[in-house]
Formats: structure tokens, sequence, C-alpha cells
């Protein structure tokens, strides 16, 4: 075995690290002349708090090493594995947020290097048994083994650094490409970070040559052994595809270009930079390579997109979890048959999300049999295509299908106890809906809408019961994005809000609470900045232009792309709405008026696969003399979103403005490179300008710096 390197500077210590320590076994493993070494990454927690690698981690780790090659030549081979379920889950993120100099961040970087390298170096075999979750650092130390075995009931294999603004910076973008292949690396790397942080299941490793074999987890740990003893036994020969260095290597880059472009329009610099790394993969030595992320790593590390990141990642991994204002959990009523109002496409929506989560009855009613037949064989038709794709078995299939019937009348809901409307966007019909349903119903059954702008308070103000209504607004598509605004009326009680988070928790959404108030958050802030761009075209500001102008945020749309995306219709309606409720700040514009008025979908057409004016949109639009520049038309939208966040904040519609980054990081898209619109209103000087001070006070690891 070589002698272990001479480590660099010291890396600084992580005050709250929850160190994961690398405890050593050796075995007797029949067939394997000498001791096989096996250390467990382990950090005393339960597989609610993944081992992560701080520090004091990698010391661990490194004192391990030392410890296996002091019994030197009696150890034939060493495997490293995990605590039950997990692996391990990379850098320690929350430490790294309290890096203040650039000489400590690439003192992190070079640290992991040379600890994880010592296992490539080892001139024994090494092999990763992957028995868990294994995204960031924990599968770059896999990677950094000779041999990888992986659990058939691992939760995920992902490199997430890019959405959070890193890169795969301890060996990823060297050592991956160069196993997989370059498209491969660049799929995992940066698509699948950039697209919602999307991982792999065990499968997926397993057909992209991450692992060398997929093990069933019954008793992973003994097949490990026993596969890693025939390997060294020559019985099982690992063989590697050769990898394209040429065109293909070419077009996979071109590809990640596309993509981070498509996605953050050059707003955020980790994918573009992961590129280059991947880029230098294709002919660097190793020690270039990883010398190159080194400088890659430190610099992202100091930088605001990685604060913005963690601050975002915080939000959602931990605030989500517990959402502020909930009550307590023990209040909640049990759930045991779900009615759908409504057999549309929401509806349909609905009823196979509440059929998948919480597998009880869902019985959609109509008034017309031609609309609930639609609506049922559409929510039976998805269960198919689930069952085609092999997400569920044909047992899974079965029962879903019988759970998700159909109704002429509302006597079908008087077992229920959570009954959801999903009708047109009406207050009148709304509440026609509500007092029919109270003839029906139990009175302990909630009866939540899916109003996306209407005062819950006054559909409810009629009723016998009005303290068991509550808003549950779902987002579209309702099986992709994860927020759900949870909305509490006047008198809505604790026990139906109580209900309502338990229901949110079970069909895997991130809910927040919000007050009764016009629009509630997401629609409420997206119809203001939409209506600020509208408004530069009233007054003439070229729709191309106006469009562009929010480009260097690093939207996932524009706000035209958007606005075809909701509907001209709806968006008139919701302006129309909040207009009623706020005239001095809402105005309606006459020119979207007249695109509903002439059924146009949007202002652009895509004859040419990119977006260009419709002429005959052109044409209805009638323009002002007062044309904008970009930057006039963001300053405009940025402004009069941070007056409508302070106003929010005033009234009361959430706790405090971190509630109202969730509700736009989950539920529109929100960038993560941003962090949230408060930080990033902060940072600009946005906020001070207009309401005289931050909205978060400084001095947090997370919060981006202004």
């Amino acid at each position: 075995m070589s002698a272990p390197a001479n480590p660099p500077a010291s890396p600084p210590s992580f005050a709250d690290e929850v160190v994961t320590r690398a405890l050593v076994r050796y075995l007797e493993v029949p067939g394997v002349a000498g001791e096989f070494a096996l250390i467990t990454l382990d950090n005393g927690h339960d597989h609610t708090r993944p081992s992560s690698f701080g520090p004091a981690g990698l010391r661990s780790l490194d004192e391990a090493l030392d410890q296996i090659q002091a019994r030197s030549p009696r150890v034939s081979a060493v495997a490293v594995t995990g605590k039950p379920f997990i692996f391990a889950a990379g850098a320690d993120i929350s430490g790294i947020g309290l890096v203040t100099e650039r000489d400590q961040a690439l003192a992190i970087t070079q640290e992991g290097h040379r600890v994880f390298a010592r296992f490539r170096d080892l001139d024994v075999p090494t092999f990763a048994f992957l028995n868990g979750l294994a995204l960031g650092g924990g599968l770059e130390l896999a990677l950094h083994c000779h041999y990888r075995t992986l659990s058939s009931s691992a939760a995920a294999i992902a490199f997430p650094e890019c959405f959070l603004g890193l890169v795969p910076g301890w060996g990823g973008t060297q050592l991956l490409p160069n196993l997989i292949g370059a498209d491969r690396a660049v799929k995992v790397i940066i698509e699948n970070a950039l697209n919602q942080n999307k991982m792999l299941n065990p499968k997926q490793a397993f057909d992209y040559g991450i692992a060398d074999v997929l093990l069933d987890s019954a008793d992973f740990l003994a097949e490990s052994l026993r596969w890693a003893s025939r390997v060294l036994d020559g019985t099982v020969t690992v063989t590697r595809p050769e990898i394209d260095r040429g065109a293909g290597w070419d077009a996979a880059l071109a590809k990640g270009r596309a993509i981070a472009d498509g996605r953050l329009h050059g707003a955020a610099p980790a994918p573009y930079r992961a590129l280059e790394l991947i880029e230098l993969a294709r002919t660097a030595d190793f020690a270039t390579g990883t010398a190159a992320e080194d400088q890659v790593l430190a610099d992202l590390i100091m930088s605001d997109e990685l604060r913005s990141g963690l601050y975002a990642f915080d939000l959602v991994n931990k605030r989500a979890k517990r959402p502020a204002g909930a009550p307590d959990k023990s209040l909640a009523r049990k759930v045991t048959k779900v009615g759908v109002v409504g057999a549309g496409l929401m509806a349909g929506q609905l009823a196979l999300l509440f059929a998948r989560r919480l597998e009880v009855p869902v019985v959609l009613t109509d008034l017309d049999q031609d609309r609930l037949d639609k609506g049922v064989g559409y929510v039976h038709g998805e269960i198919a295509g689930l069952l085609a794709k092999g997400r569920i078995n044909q047992d899974k299939a079965n029962r879903l299908t019988a759970l998700v019937t159909g109704s002429l009348t509302k006597d079908a809901f008087a077992d229920a106890d959570f009954v959801i409307e999903a009708v047109f966007e009406e207050l009148s019909i709304k509440k026609a809906v509500f007092a029919e349903l109270e003839r029906h119903v139990s009175p302990e059954a909630i009866l939540a809408t899916n109003t996306s702008s209407l005062s819950i308070t006054e559909m409810a103000a009629e009723l016998a019961h009005p303290e068991r209504v509550v808003g549950f607004h779902f987002f579209n598509p309702v099986a992709v994005l994860p927020l759900l605004e949870i909305v509490r009326g006047a008198k809505t009680d604790d026990a139906s809000l109580a209900t309502a988070f338990a229901v949110a928790r079970t069909l895997k959404k991130s809910a927040v609470l919000v007050s009764d108030a016009p629009a509630f958050v997401v629609n409420r802030l997206l119809t203001r900045f939409l209506g600020e761009v509208t408004a530069a075209v009233d007054e003439g500001t070229p729709i191309e232009v106006a469009d562009r102008a929010l480009a260097p945020l690093g939207l996932p749309m524009s706000p035209f792309v958007l606005l075809a995306l909701v509907g001209p219709a709806v968006a008139l309606h919701v302006a129309e709405t909040m207009h009623a409720a706020f005239p001095d700040r809402y105005q309606v514009s006459e020119n979207l008026r007249r695109l509903v008025e002439a059924k146009k979908s949007g202002v652009y057409v895509w004859d040419s696969g990119s977006p260009e004016v419709d002429p005959e949109v052109a044409g209805l639009f009638v323009f002002g003399d007062k044309p904008s520049t970009e930057e006039q038309v963001r300053e405009r939208a940025l402004a009069a979103l941070a007056q409508e966040i302070d106003l929010m904040l005033a009234d009361g519609v959430v706790a405090e403005p971190q509630d109202i980054d969730l509700c736009l990081l989950l539920g529109s898209g929100w960038p993560f490179h941003l962090g949230g619109i408060t930080p990033y209103l902060d940072r600009q000087g946005v906020s001070e300008r207009v309401r005289g001070s931050r909205f978060l006070a400084p001095g947090n690891a997370s919060v981006p710096r202004a």
C-alpha cells in the first residue's frame, strides 16, 4: 500500500458539524486470502439525518485508512459502506455556508480530494457498497473506489451540486464522464440537477454504469462481500465500455450548454463551470483535473449563488417540513374517503393524486354523465399509464382503479371525510356547491376549495359550519409542483386546518399557511409582476423588449411565455379579481382583454421553433407612446414585487418573508440560484429603495450577502 500523502493546510473546523465516523472492521470472507477491511460511515443518527462530510468527518475517514494501511500486508481488500439506508450525502453544506475566506474554501476542497484519492490509489482493490442514498460527495467517494455494488432499495443516486450553486468538486466531474461517458455525465451533473434536482433510482444508476452490480437489499452486505470475493478470485470480471472522446463528447457538451442556457440564461455560473471541467476531463490527467476542480469549487463556495442556493435548500428541507402556524398534528381527523366535485382536468389530477397517496376511495361528481365518464376515464387511463411504464404493478393498478369512481349525485359524499371542489372560478358557483354539499356530508367533514384567488371566508359565510371550510390551493401540474397553499378563513378552526396539513403531508406536498387574502401568495405576486410587464407594453414598449427584461434573473420562463401557459382568459380573470381588491396597484390591461376576445392562446407563434410575435396579436394591440428599456421594465417589476411583499407581510398574509420565498420556490419555479425573492430584492438594493430596509436580517450564514 502507498503511504498517505502529505495533507495541505488544515481546513477550518465546523463548530456545529455532526461528525460522520469511519468505523473499521476486519472480516474473514470465504475465498479471500487475508483480511477484508470494511469501513462503515455513521454519524450516530437514523436515516432521517444522512451522514455527510465536514472537516472532522474527513479526518475520521483519513484516520481509518491510516489504521488499515498500518496492518499491511494482511489486508487484501478495502470496502466502504454506510449506516442503514444511507451511504453518504456528501459535503456538510450547512458548514460550507460558514466559510468566509477563499483560502478556507480551497483547503476544504483539497482535503476532500486528498482523502478520497487514497481509495483510488490503494494498491489493493477497493469497493464501495452503496447500501442506500448516495449524493454529491458520497457518490464521489464511491467513484474513487475500484468497484461498486448498489442496493436495489437505495433511495436515490445523484449529483445535486449545480442545483445548489456548486459543482461535483471532489472528483465527480473527472471520474463520472470517464466512467459512463460525457453524455450520461451531463445528464446526471447538469440536466437532472437543473430539472428540480431529479435523482436516479438504483436501476437507472446501474443501467448508466455507475454501479457494477445491482443487488437485492434483503441481504445486501453479505451479497456484496460474496460478489467482491468473486472479483478478487477472478470468477467475476468487470468490464467497462469504451468512452467516446470525439464527436460524442462534443455533442454532450453542446447539449449541456443548451440545457443551462434554456434554464438559466447564463444567470448562474455553476453548470457552466461544471461543463468546463467535464470538457477538461476528456484529455487531462486526474491530478490536473482535480486541481482545476479545487479552484472552481473554491470560487463557487465564496459566491452569492451558493449562499442563495443554501438559503433556498434550507427553506425547502427544513421550513417546508415544519410549516409556520400549523396547528398541532394531534388535532387532525382521519380521512378514509375523499370526494372531488367536478370532473374536468384539474379534478381528474386531484382524484389521481388522492387515490395514489391516500389509497382511500375517491368519488368524483358532475352534473353530466359524459363529463363524469370522461373524468373517471382520465384517472383510470393515467393509472394504466403508470402500469405500462412499470411505475406500479398490476395489483396496485387494480386497487387504484377500483378506488376511483363517479356519481351524478352528491349523496355519494355522505361518508366522505374530505371533499374538495374544483369547479369554475366564480364565487357564486362555489358558494352554491358548498351549500349543496353541506346537505349531504357529515358536520365534521372538511370542505376544501382549490380556488386560486377567491375569498374562503365569503365562500363559507352562509354555511351552518363555516369552521370546516379551508383553502387547499394546488398548482398545475398537480403531480409536479410541490406547493400547497393552505388558506385559513375567518372562521376556519384548528381541527380543520390540522386535517388539511395532515392530508398535505400524505400527499407529499409542502404546505404553507396563508391568510384569506386575494389570490393568496403566488398568484398575487405573479399577477402583479405580469401586470407591470403588460402595462409597459400597453405604454409602448415592444413586446420582445418587455419579455426580455427579466432574462438576467434566469427565471424558468419569460413573462409572456408564462401568460401562454396560464392562459390569457385565466390571467384576465385573476387580474380583474385583483383590480377589484386593490384598484390602485392592479390594472386590467385592455390589450390582454383584446387577446382573450380574439381567442388567442398567447402573444407568440412558434412556427420557426422559437417564439415570434404573432402578427395578428401585433395588429390587435394598441400601444402608447412611452416605451421603456429592458432595464426600466425590470426595475419597475422588481419594485412592484417589493411593494407587494411588504404589504402582504404587514397584513399578515404569511408569518414571515421566508414563507413568501418558499411559496415562489415551490409554486412558481423561482430559481434556487437566486435563493428566494426577498433575499434577491435585498441583494439588489430594491428592498431598501422601496421600503427603507431589507426583508431579511444579515448575518445568517445561509442568507445571501448584500
